[in-house]
């Protein structure tokens, strides 16, 4: 038996939930199927090799979904009904509805409609449902509790249907020109450049993509001494005289689903999981180690998800303003031109750096909610083949994934700097405005 099954059947035993409308088991129930619908999400994404921002805006509306399904049965969660933009309240459950099962099946359902992958999410639900009946989740109640789940998805995909995504699928490409400094494709595959017009999907909570809109970088100059030149020339001397330890954070944060290998005249992928994946492993260790019941995981998921999707929409929107061009690109064409960054290079424009954007922005969203001197060892790379590493806070781990993209060779510092505080205030804005907790009710 399952570690859920049988913390459900323990509880689920005393309320004789076998019958076929038996009485809800508790609700703070254990929050394993719903850490593992996420996991299953990212999964499929990391197989489909979902962009990070498409990826990011699947963990934001799965994770709405699951949490606004555990609101009716938890009067200490608050709706985001009216703090997110354009989003009212799904329709209430009619009858008794088990929470825990709801969430998940929201989520599913969710994920299901914006992945590729269809099936395989599918089969975590069918694996899911016999977990429940195995612990004695009567059939009436698990069968209301679904129905209740899809309901809220049907109702977040609706919402989701209006963001202005299925406009970006035929908006206008990026245009490549000869106009010094601006972006061009790298090798080894020389993509065209990724989700151009991302930055005019609705944003949840910024005000608008351009709200926290970086400094601009400075002007295009190769001239000895020049602001720009001293950030080519800080590449290119961080990267030729790398330690140990810069190689080990710059591989731990990669997160780049695009890095191609060529083998004579094939070309190959590697699955790597997004920027926006590892954070959301990182929130559900955070969740895991506080101990979290379904509801908090939710609340865990939801906010940092949120502040990853509006962290994209916030740097995506300055990436192809300021379209600067790449330092492989740089360093290649004017000072070597065997120098290859020891990490590829992704397929859009450089400034500001994306990981340290949704990193600060994530890191806000955690230590509003775990507190500032919690340590962790983040494991979500261990299936990707790279050791665990322990951190002493949230904001530690977000400084450290910005520094990598200057020990990574694939952007300046300024990109990695910038974008952090930019990160910071999304995720900042994230904080003072949205509300998880119903009035005069802590977290745990």
């Amino acid at each position: 038996m399952t570690r859920l099954a049988l913390l459900l059947a323990l509880t689920l035993s005393v309320a004789g939930c076998g019958g076929p409308d038996a009485p809800p088991p508790p609700q703070a129930a254990d929050p394993e199927l719903l850490h593992g619908a996420v996991q299953r999400v990212t999964d499929v994404m990391t197989h489909d090799i979902f962009s990070p921002p498409q990826a990011s805006r699947v963990y934001a509306y799965v994770s709405v979904a699951a949490y606004e399904a555990l609101v009716p049965t938890r009067p200490e969660m608050a709706s985001l009904a009216g703090q997110l933009r354009d989003f009212d309240a799904p329709p209430p459950p009619e009858g008794d509805v088990h929470g825990p099962t709801a969430a998940v099946w929201a989520a599913l359902a969710v994920g299901e409609a914006l992945t590729f992958s269809a099936d395989e999410v599918a089969a975590y639900r069918d694996d899911a449902e016999a977990q429940l009946r195995e612990a004695g989740l009567g059939r009436r109640l698990a069968a209301r509790s679904q129905a209740y789940g899809e309901s809220v998805a049907e109702h977040v995909l609706a919402w989701a249907a209006e963001d202005g995504y299925a406009q970006t699928r035929s908006g206008p490409a990026y245009t490549v020109t000869n106009e010094p400094g601006t972006w061009r494709p790298t090798p080894p595959a020389y993509m065209d450049a990724i989700e151009p017009n991302w930055g005019t999907l609705r944003p949840f909570v910024l005000d608008s993509a351009a709200q926290f809109k970086p400094p601009p970088p400075p002007p295009f100059s190769l001239a000895p001494g020049t602001a720009f030149r001293q950030q080519v020339d800080e590449v290119y001397a961080v990267t030729t005289e790398m330690t140990d330890e810069q190689r080990d954070i710059a591989a731990f944060w990669d997160c780049n689903p695009y890095v191609m290998h060529t083998r004579g005249h094939a070309m190959f992928a590697t699955k790597k999981i997004t920027p926006g994946g590892h954070w959301m492993g990182i929130a559900a260790i955070a969740s895991r180690d506080a101990g979290d019941d379904v509801a908090g995981a939710a609340e865990a998921y939801a906010r940092t998800a949120l502040a990853l999707a509006d962290g994209f929409l916030s740097v995506w929107d300055e990436k192809y303003r300021s379209r600067l061009i790449r330092p492989e690109t740089v360093i290649n064409e004017h000072l070597d031109e065997d120098w290859v960054p020891l990490l590829q290079t992704p397929p859009f424009p450089e400034y500001s750096s994306g990981h340290s954007v949704i990193s600060g922005a994530a890191a806000e969203a955690l230590t509003a909610l775990y507190g500032d001197e919690v340590s962790f060892v983040d494991t979500v790379e261990i299936p990707y083949g790279l050791p665990a590493r322990p951190f002493a806070s949230f904001r530690q781990a977000a400084e450290e994934a910005a520094i990598s993209r200057l020990y990574g060779g694939i952007h300046y510092r300024m990109a990695a700097d910038h974008g952090l505080e930019q990160g910071r205030g999304v995720g900042g804005l994230h904080v003072d405005r949205v509300e998880t907790r119903a009035p005069a009710v802590a977290r745990r």
